[in-house]
């Protein structure tokens, strides 16, 4: 969709946001992997991230998990796999249709999925601590708009490709 605004220059006085947010992003999960290293934990992979933060305690389908991800499907299945192959998720019959099969975790996966949200809440406390816990908030409820909206946009089937 195009925008009804003119379009500004890129400031001057601050990186682009695709940097500001990749820098985050790295610097995240550097602190999520470190605590992750010290529990027991090594083997996970940056990768596995994109699946293993996606999958929820209760269970989801292959192809829900893929979308969510934003992985196609071969590539989350192959994560999925490797992370089953080192105990963290299983595959179980779906009760809702016996053809189908819910991606969840194991006892190991739930402890590891403890163990990173526990750290990303210290994580959110020590940066909101540095720039002000209100503009921490702010600054995610933002994020979480602008996503909402722009993944509104990217669902419509009216949407110039």
């Amino acid at each position: 969709m195009a925008s009804s605004s003119p379009v500004r220059p890129l400031p001057q006085d601050r990186p682009a946001v695709g940097q500001l947010l990749v820098r985050l992003l790295h610097r995240f999960r550097r602190e999520v992997f470190e605590v992750a290293q010290e529990r027991g934990f090594g083997d996970i992979r940056e990768a596995h991230l994109q699946v293993f933060g996606n999958v929820g305690v209760d269970g989801i389908r292959l192809t829900a998990l893929a979308a969510r991800a934003n992985l196609s499907l071969a590539a989350a299945a192959e994560l999925v796999d490797d992370l089953q192959r080192r105990g963290y998720l299983e595959r179980v019959p779906d009760p809702t249709d016996g053809r189908a099969r819910l991606i969840r975790p194991t006892p190991r996966g739930r402890e590891a999925l403890a163990v990173a949200g526990h750290r990303v809440a210290e994580i959110e406390t020590r940066w909101g601590d540095i720039v002000g816990a209100t503009e921490f908030d702010e600054a995610c409820r933002t994020l979480d708009r602008l996503l909402a909206v722009l993944d509104a946009e990217a669902d419509r089937p009216d949407r110039p490709r």
